[in-house]
């Protein structure tokens, strides 16, 4: 079947109430969100620490969509299937983490998960290229990745169109992370992207008592790319 290019947003847990994530989840999926983003640091590849598998485990009960992990660990490997029994249905490796990423593709997919490949700003796309048939996603990282609430790095875009124009007719999604909200999110859709990480933009100003507020978060970011037609390949 053709890969379904609708528009998915995926509200990143970073910027959630690390308290309650079970009700924060559940939140966010009843104010209409697609997918769950689970941003893993390790305080070594990237300069933050945040989440391991078991509290992947446990917040998957609480998660009817997708749960989208993405791993800015290194090394990666040893982790893989850490993950995958801790209920992640689609596995983000960085490029940038090891020289062997195309083994960490194949070891991503051995567990029955989809593969996604992520790229740092300073990374040019091109360098996807020889991997994308490995790749059910790329993720292009519009800030430097680390820490939530970064401002969005505009030059990305280009690589965006980049990448769309690379991958073709192939199966896989583009997914942007960094900076998404309601002025940022047309233009990378434009460029090609279909998957939209959002944490501040969603979470803020509301909670799981006002839950109401991610929803009308959620909905600007939607009504902005209403009448954006995504690049073709």
């Amino acid at each position: 079947m053709p890969l379904d290019r609708t528009l998915k947003i995926a509200p990143s847990i970073l910027s959630a109430d690390f308290a309650d994530f079970g009700r924060e989840i559940e939140a966010i999926e009843s104010e209409g969100c697609d997918w769950v983003h689970v941003d893993v640091m390790d305080g070594h590849f990237v300069p933050n620490l945040t989440f391991g598998p078991p509290l992947c485990k446990a917040i998957r009960k609480h998660i009817n969509t997708v749960m989208d992990v993405h791993l800015m660990i290194a090394p990666v490997d040893p982790y893989i299937e850490a993950f995958a029994d801790a209920g992640a249905d689609i596995i983000t490796a960085h490029l940038e983490a090891g020289p062997h990423t195309h083994r960490t593709l194949q070891a991503i997919r051995a567990t029955g998960k989809k593969a996604g490949l992520a790229l740092n700003p300073g990374t040019p796309v091109e360098a996807a290229q020889p991997l994308l048939d490995l790749c059910d996603l790329v993720c292009v990282m519009t800030v430097n990745p680390g820490f939530g609430g970064q401002k969005f790095i505009h030059g990305q875009i280009e690589q965006v169109r980049r990448l769309r124009a690379l991958i073709g007719d192939r199966p896989i999604h583009i997914e942007i992370d960094g900076g998404v909200d309601p002025e940022t999110a047309p233009l990378v859709v434009e460029a090609g992207a279909d998957v939209l990480v959002a944490g501040s933009a969603v979470f803020r100003g509301g909670s799981v008592e006002n839950a109401e507020i991610y929803g009308n978060n959620i909905g600007a970011i939607r009504r902005a790319c209403e009448n954006v037609t995504i690049q073709a390949a």
